[in-house]
């Protein structure tokens, strides 16, 4: 019997917390970080309990039984890393779990790089779609192409809201 190891899974758009219950359902070893955060509405504010990473979960499984993992509803594929299922280390699953026990109300932000396509999450172009031409320091500047005009504009990072690939 092999040693068993950690990968990570892409799960469809909010399936991680779906994905983390099918998966202990299995009584596979599996895990997703979870942080509280406070949102807010025009009519009220709300302690959320969300995904860490969104779009991922951790799983603990035998590299020979791995691919059984992509049969779980909501799992699209493993991340994979020079063209192999990425394997992280348990030491890294360890300073997760320790920095979610120390801190609250965390978050991870991936900051937008040239040619990602965002969205203008405020302002006066909000909901407006574009693509990332250049990032200075906290500014991008974004390629915005609608109604017939070309429009070229620079945006705080806060303002633009990664979209999929």
């Amino acid at each position: 019997m092999s040693e068993k190891k950690w990968y990570v899974v892409y799960t469809r758009p909010r399936w991680e917390k779906k994905v983390a219950a099918l998966l202990e359902e299995r009584q596979i070893e599996h895990y997703c970080p979870l942080s509280t955060t406070l949102k807010q509405w025009s009519d009220r504010k709300k302690l959320v309990t969300e995904p860490l990473f969104k779009g991922y979960v951790f799983v603990h499984v035998e590299p020979v039984k791995k691919w059984d993992i992509t049969q779980v509803p909501g799992i699209i594929n493993f991340v994979h890393w020079l063209g192999k299922p990425a394997v992280v280390p348990e030491s890294e699953i360890d300073i997760i779990r320790k920095f979610l026990k120390e801190f609250t109300q965390v978050s991870v932000e991936k900051n937008p790089v040239i040619h990602d396509q965002v969205m203008v999450s405020s302002g006066v172009l909000m909901h407006y779609k574009g693509i990332v031409l250049e990032v200075i320091g906290k500014k991008a500047k974004v390629f915005i192409n609608s109604l017939g005009l070309i429009v070229t504009a620079s945006f705080n990072l806060n303002d633009l809201e990664l979209l999929p690939k």
